[in-house]
């Protein structure tokens, strides 16, 4: 079975998406819509602009989804997923790739979305941290035992997690984690804290744009960060997505699950080849490609 997966935040990169714009004129006339809804020339800061401009919150999110989902988009008849899920940010463009969402629509979303994140994330410092070899129970157990909020975010493949919550306590959950025997425990250099409890105003702000927006029945089923399953009813998948930005991402529960239920190969569309480093992590016999 084939499995598209899409990359979230921090995958983009000065000049993704020029070479479809250039090349392909379906790509070009959704870049240009993209510029009309967003109000501003998204296009010239991704083909562009500097790692720094890339970098602000209201234009990584919309410039990931939309060099996924037009990349998705230019592969025509070779695009039949079977079952689809995104990290992040990224189970957006897997949305729209199942026809869950169209195009407008997720673009809209995302763009929100980042914005919610950035004012939440001006509320109160907050960070995260990678945490690199421990086991998952032990990250769990060092979280709950800081004082403040501090708790596992990401998910990201076994012996790799993310932690997320006030800047205080993920320090603090740091130099518990090296104690507890972590090769590494390090602070990211993000806006605040993704994936805790730090996101309850942008989650507030977003299920009201998400519960106003068309949910239609999907072609194949999305594997959403929030249960780890299949899931392909329209009114599911917009619950999981209002509870993704204060959950964790179950990326590795996700395509184990995935397996399981017969993904032969994995394609990741977008910039970057994380997901596809992360799934060979996750197991060893996962055939990925990029698209």
């Amino acid at each position: 079975m084939k499995a598209y997966v899409f990359p979230g935040q921090g995958a983009q990169f000065t000049g993704m998406g020029k070479d479809l714009y250039e090349n392909s004129a379906l790509a070009k006339e959704l870049f240009e819509k993209a510029n009309e809804i967003l109000g501003f020339r998204i296009t010239d800061i991704m083909f562009e602009g500097t790692a720094e401009q890339l970098k602000e919150t209201k234009v990584t999110q919309p410039a990931v989804f939309l060099h996924s989902v037009i990349l998705a988009k230019t592969l025509g008849e070779d695009f039949k997923p079977e079952m689809v899920a995104g990290h992040s940010l990224g189970e957006f463009s897997a949305l729209v790739a199942n026809g869950t969402l169209s195009f407008e629509d997720g673009l809209k979303l995302v763009s929100q979305r980042a914005l919610a994140m950035q004012k939440a994330c001006e509320i109160t410092p907050s960070t995260m941290a990678a945490v690199l070899g421990l086991a998952d129970n032990i990250v769990e157990e060092v979280c709950a035992s800081i004082d403040g909020v501090v708790v596992a975010a990401n998910y990201n493949c076994p012996g790799q997690l993310v932690i997320s919550g006030e800047t205080s306590a993920v320090e603090k959950a740091c130099e518990a984690m090296k104690a507890a025997g972590a090769k590494r425990a390090l602070i990211l250099p993000v806006g605040g804290a993704f994936h805790s409890p730090m996101m309850e105003p942008a989650r507030e702000e977003l299920a009201a744009a998400i519960e106003a927006t068309t949910f239609s029945t999907p072609i194949c089923p999305v594997y959403q960060n929030v249960t780890a399953n299949a899931v392909s009813d329209a009114n599911e998948i917009k619950k999981n997505l209002i509870i993704q930005l204060t959950a964790p991402v179950k990326w590795t529960q996700s395509v184990q699950q995935m397996i399981a239920d017969g993904a032969t190969l994995f394609t990741e569309v977008g910039p970057g080849k994380v997901l596809a480093g992360l799934i060979n992590k996750i197991d060893k016999e996962a055939v990925t490609a990029n698209a």
